[in-house]
């Protein structure tokens, strides 16, 4: 079960690469194209967290949650002052 659950988190985290780099084409916009990779990579670390549960992978399923939220909410900052 570990092993297709490390597959998984290893497939969504090419999903979100490769769907991000379909928004930035689409869109050319950095706000919604990291916010999706971000959305990602915090759905690959929870699979991994529930692969192999330990004080390691809480520590970076936390750290990629709050490095998410920081940079959303930067960019989302940074898109206000420009508009």
């Amino acid at each position: 079960m570990t092993a297709v659950l490390h597959q998984l988190a290893l497939m969504v985290t090419l999903l979100g690469l490769l769907s991000a780099v379909c928004v930035a084409v689409r869109l050319r916009r950095v706000q919604p194209t990291v916010a999706l990779l971000t959305d990602f990579l915090v759905a690959a670390g929870l699979i991994r967290l529930a692969a192999a549960p330990s004080w390691t992978s809480l520590t970076t399923a936390a750290a990629t949650v709050a490095v998410r939220m920081l940079v959303n909410a930067g960019l989302r900052a940074l898109d206000a002052r420009h508009a």
